[in-house]
């Protein structure tokens, strides 16, 4: 009976952010469930504006949501019931069980955090009780002994499992030896004990230059390497954080297409532009300045977790009179979730939800007003294009796909809505998403995951090039996710000692 059942936990934690950690998940949740277990991952706290809604509109890191489909699971709150959404420098918005609860400080929150434990051991005991192997992941570093005492994500995690740690140190930001020692020395001994294998990740070039460091390290510590990772670009896997942002962009200044996304301070689901990145004969950029701005063929205003607060700093920068000026001149304009309600004519924020201030004029580019509310909308949707003209008038049939995720609604003297939603949550519905305006030369939506739908990106894109008079270069066909989470499994596979790892983990022997 699952009520009997009691995963195995193995878990990842890192020297620093950005080790590499929620990869390395990644690839151990796909690796187990192809070797036949039931594999869950889990990340008790995380912080992202970077999210996800399941199936039931609960919201999770999109991390989590990566992770449990490389599981060939379903995605569920309780694989991360703890998800804090920035809301500027100064304050998070604390989603629990995938429902946003309130907005504190850092202080308050870490007077509170005790509170949360109990919501962090039961999601991850039901877990436990329905999956043979959990494979979690930490968040930042354990070695922070300022916050020690009031961590709930990384050793007490693991204390609480009993699950063996691997600790991942990033050799690419430099000191990676002195990080991962330093970080087991900076330990209690029992969570030392916990510590059963190191990994170096994103090396380049010989790894042969590694061995006397590994040598040492090992007899200092006792522990081993598992293996060292190399840095890779050719294997696409959604970027946890921000921090994916500052790679180059997606190709050179010859492409053909050019597309500018506003790299808002609060910028929200950014990996809603992936399938444009890595589109050929595109050319993806996040700016942040007039100067960056240039003459684009698209410009895309993205989500954000702080819309009155962004939509401020559009103007102290110069981008919102930028942007207006570049439309009047024809140049298309799409905002998605926070980006659609900068674009309308006022946002009314009346308690306060997202901003101190209760009013904020748009960039009026479209017609609607937007009013904050407490109660969050998040929803898996489906939809149909409605309106076929303008920069959709090449989107091919049928139906698309994506999420809302969004504190507000957008109404008033408002023209056509270019998308009807037909399902929210799994259920038949027949309302109106957006607005378009009469040139069809901008289109609002609350829908996030616009572009991952190949019938209208690559419609889209080609209306683009025929506009400029441009051609794309012959479509290869989409990428599939599910062959990118093989291709990184057989990466680690092929660089870790996974005869350890099995070992570490308590299983004992592949599975048929």
């Amino acid at each position: 009976m699952a009520s009997e059942r009691r995963a195995k936990a193995l878990m990842v934690q890192g020297t620093t952010s950005h080790a590499g950690k929620s990869v390395l998940v990644t690839a151990l949740c796909r690796i187990f469930s192809r070797e036949g277990y039931a594999v869950a991952p889990f990340k008790s706290q995380n912080m992202s504006l970077n999210s996800y809604v399941t199936i039931e509109g609960g919201e999770i890191g999109r991390a989590q949501a990566v992770q449990a489909e490389a599981a060939m699971a379903i995605a569920h709150v309780d694989m991360n019931p703890i998800l804090l959404k920035p809301e500027g420098e100064s304050r998070s918005q604390v989603v629990v069980l995938g429902k946003p609860t309130t907005a504190l400080e850092p202080r308050a929150y870490y007077q509170e955090r005790h509170k949360l434990w109990p919501v962090v051991t039961q999601a991850l005991d039901r877990l436990r009780s329905e999956y043979d192997i959990v494979v979690i992941e930490g968040a930042g570093s354990p070695a922070e002994i300022n916050l020690r005492d009031h961590e709930i994500v990384n050793m007490r995690v693991a204390r609480y499992a009993d699950a063996p740690v691997i600790v991942a140190g990033d050799i690419d930001r430099g000191g990676v030896f002195a990080s991962l020692f330093g970080t087991v020395e900076l330990l209690r001994p029992e969570e030392r004990a916990l510590v059963k294998a190191f990994v170096i990740n994103k090396m380049r070039g010989d790894h042969s230059l590694l061995d006397p460091g590994i040598a040492e390290l090992h007899a200092r510590t006792g522990i081993p390497i598992a293996g060292v990772l190399p840095y890779f670009t050719d294997i696409h896997i959604p970027e946890e954080d921000s921090l994916g942002l500052d790679a180059p962009a997606s190709s050179d200044a010859t492409a053909a297409i050019d597309v500018a996304v506003i790299r808002l301070p609060h910028l929200a689901n950014f990996d809603d532009f992936d399938p444009i990145r890595r589109e050929l004969g595109t050319r993806l950029r996040y700016i942040a300045s007039v100067s960056e701005l240039g003459s684009p063929d698209l410009i895309v205003l993205p989500g954000s977790k702080t819309t009155i607060a962004d939509l401020q700093w559009l103007r102290a920068q110069g981008l919102a009179q930028a942007i207006a000026a570049r439309r009047a001149k024809g140049t298309p304009v799409i905002g998605i979730c926070g980006g659609f309600q900068m674009l309308g004519k006022r946002l009314f924020d009346p308690q306060g939800v997202e901003s101190q201030m209760r009013e904020a004029q748009g960039l009026g580019l479209l017609l609607h007003t937007t009013v904050f509310e407490a109660a969050k909308t998040t929803h898996q949707v489906k939809a149909a294009i409605v309106e076929r003209r303008g920069m959709l008038s090449l989107c091919g049939e049928g139906p698309i796909a994506g999420y809302e995720i969004h504190m507000g609604k957008s109404e008033g003297d408002v023209g056509p809505a270019p998308f009807m939603f037909t399902s929210r949550s799994g259920k038949a519905v027949s309302a109106r998403d957006g607005q378009m305006d009469n040139d069809g030369l901008t289109v609002g939506t609350y829908m996030h995951g616009l572009f991952h739908n190949a019938n209208l990106r690559r419609g889209l894109l080609q209306w683009l090039a025929a506009r400029k008079g441009v051609t794309l270069p012959a479509h290869t066909g989409d990428l599939d996710q599910d062959k990118e989470y093989d291709r990184l499994a057989d990466f680690v596979e092929r660089h870790l000692d996974m005869s350890l790892i099995r070992r570490i983990a308590g299983l004992e022997r592949v599975r048929a």
